[in-house]
């Protein structure tokens, strides 16, 4: 039980990662590949400043404006220098490898005796429940703090999901949108697309880089290379949502992105619990993303077959 309740808190946490994906891919048709290099930027410049004495809740946000400056860098060489998307994104993701090194002074830093959000839960639920203090939970004995942190994981996201809503319902976000459906037409009515572009792509890392941030702050380490590999995490979890959650409408997409970064966690942990090797994790993640991608295909052609063998009885 300590596990399904730690796979969901991270799988939480990453949904920040998910949500930043969803807006690049899904919103704008671009593949930011800059997501694996925000994703440590976000985690190194968190880490850096907490180690240095600053409020958790500020270092955060810096990680995010962090991340929304390298995904402004992205949309600028897309834009001005009419780079390719994933080309742009490769140039900032490999130059933030080096801003990583140079934030962080090293390739790790450790959080365990610093002071984090995650540790403002702990002393709260060690407050209300007492320090260590466990409880019964479907037969299964679970620290109560534990419960705390997945709850404020959950409550976070959950704001930060409306507030997204909310965002893409304004002009400015409705104009965002619709750049990405059709930029002819919204060209033509004077918005300027590259401001949008640049501005998404921005609000994109700014995501990815919260949710390294917050995902380093809860494991209590920030490490150069924790970055590889999110891209696909990102887009695996969008694409599960939408398998499961079969509704275009903008509430259920980004619902569906909560909930698809949550079941991809919980099946690593599962294929963990199982004997997986460590190792093998990156195969077994690109295994599911490879299914994910293929299986809503299959399923409509399934659908389709059905159809015409009705419509023939």
């Amino acid at each position: 039980m300590a596990l399904l309740i730690g796979s969901i808190t991270i799988g939480l946490i990453l949904a920040l990662l998910a949500l930043g994906i969803f807006i690049s891919f899904r919103i704008f048709d671009f593949p930011d590949i800059t997501a694996e290099g925000s994703f440590t930027f976000g985690a190194a410049t968190g880490a850096a400043l907490i180690v240095a004495g600053v409020n958790p809740l500020l270092a955060s946000l810096i990680a995010f404006l962090a991340g929304m400056a390298a995904g402004a860098i992205t949309g600028l060489i897309h834009t001005r220098f009419k780079i390719n998307p994933l080309l742009a994104g490769i140039l900032v993701m490999t130059a933030l490898y080096s801003v990583n090194l140079h934030v962080m002074g090293k390739s790790n830093i450790p959080l365990l005796n610093e002071t984090t959000v995650f540790t403002w839960v702990d002393n709260f639920s060690a407050w209300i429940s007492g320090a260590d203090t466990k409880t019964n939970l479907l037969g299964w004995q679970v620290a109560v703090k534990d419960l705390w942190l997945l709850l404020f994981c959950l409550i976070t996201i959950l704001s930060f999901c409306y507030l997204l809503w909310w965002f893409f319902k304004t002009n400015i976000g409705t104009a965002m949108r619709a750049t990405g459906d059709n930029d002819q037409m919204i060209r033509a009515l004077g918005v300027n697309t590259n401001s949008m572009i640049i501005l998404g792509i921005a609000l994109s890392n700014g995501f990815i880089a919260l949710a390294g941030a917050m995902l380093a702050q809860y494991q209590g380490f920030a490490d150069v290379q924790m970055g590889i590999g999110m891209m696909v995490w990102g887009l695996a979890s969008v694409i599960i949502g939408e398998a499961i959650i079969n509704d275009n409408s903008l509430g259920f997409v980004i619902a569906g992105a909560v909930v698809g970064s949550v079941l991809f966690r919980l099946l690593v942990a599962i294929a963990l619990r199982w004997g997986l090797n460590p190792n093998d994790l990156k195969i077994i993640t690109a295994l599911f993303v490879f299914i994910a991608l293929i299986l809503p295909g299959i399923m409509k052609n399934k659908r389709k077959r059905n159809l015409k063998s009705t419509a023939h009885a």
